[in-house]
């Protein structure tokens, strides 16, 4: 039988997971500040709410995936946030990539407003979505997991539970350390290549059957060669996660070296007006096109 979810933050994630969830059998109720993604969960099955804190005053488990802090902050705590709704015993979901010290933050406050928090990150494009490829690490307290595993379960390829509240955010973060700064290394080993007078047909060949074969080379390459900058993951998020791993190796006194070079160039792709493109368009600032 299925829950009654709510869905805060109507992305391209977010749209995606609601999709999922309603085909699971689950009533879906979501709430976007734009109203043309509230219609569009309407046109999947879901229904829009005007604000977090009616989901929350419905729904038993809440989900949000926002882009920055301060839409957390206001849709958790504003005067519309799902504290608002006096909701004790809610299980709110977290699944934003922030800092690990944040959700650990945002936890302690909402356990004191009696909501059970878990971070919930998410490692895979929303392109896998659909496929139900993604995968989850968790922070969070135990019994608030295994109430929400089933759901979670069902939608992913893996759910693991990290541990406490932040577990699941430093897990995001140390995932990206090596997703964000392969992006790089591909681009360069790429035009490389391609200046030492290689096919990108032979080059692919050659990967595909080395020991560089794997997710990232498949996710990456194939669209860095045909130029296929459609954002599964954009620029602009790529340069706040890599930002994330070099604050996080900073307090545990980890000097960074590859992801700090890495970084550098993702900066000038968004400086470029290209920040709500895929990060592997950062190849182009490789070639120069960015000046």
């Amino acid at each position: 039988m299925g829950e009654k979810l709510g869905m805060i933050g109507l992305g391209k994630m977010g749209l995606a997971l609601s999709k999922e969830f309603i085909a699971d059998g689950h009533e879906m109720v979501g709430y976007d500040i734009d109203p043309a993604r509230n219609k569009m969960l309407e046109e999947i099955g879901g229904r829009a709410a005007a604000s977090a804190k009616e989901i929350a005053g419905e729904c038993d488990i809440t989900f949000s995936i926002l882009l920055k802090e301060a839409h957390i902050e206001e849709n958790t705590f504003g005067p519309a946030g799902i504290v608002k709704a006096g909701k004790k015993g809610l299980i709110h979901v977290e699944m934003s990539t922030m800092k690990p010290a944040f959700q650990t933050d945002l936890g302690g406050r909402l356990a004191a407003e009696g909501i059970d928090m878990l971070d919930a990150p998410i490692s895979g494009s929303h392109p896998r979505v659909a496929a139900r490829e993604i995968s989850m690490m968790v922070g969070g307290k135990k019994e608030a997991f295994d109430r929400v595993y089933p759901i979670l379960d069902s939608i992913t390829s893996s759910v693991v539970h990290m541990g406490d509240n932040g577990t699941g955010a430093t897990m995001k973060v140390v995932t990206n350390l090596f997703v964000n700064s392969c992006t790089a290394l591909i681009c360069e080993m790429l035009l490389t290549g391609q200046r030492a007078g290689l096919s990108n047909d032979k080059m692919m060949e050659c990967l595909r059957a080395s020991t560089v074969k794997g997710t990232m080379l498949e996710n990456a390459a194939p669209r860095m060669i045909s130029r296929d900058w459609e954002a599964r993951g954009a620029v602009e998020i790529f340069v706040k996660d890599m930002g994330l791993a070099i604050d996080l190796a900073k307090e545990g006194g980890v000097e960074l070296a590859v992801v700090p070079a890495a970084r550098k160039m993702f900066p000038r792709a968004e400086a470029a007006g290209w920040g709500k493109d895929d990060a592997t368009r950062v190849l182009e600032v490789y070639e120069g096109k960015d000046k």
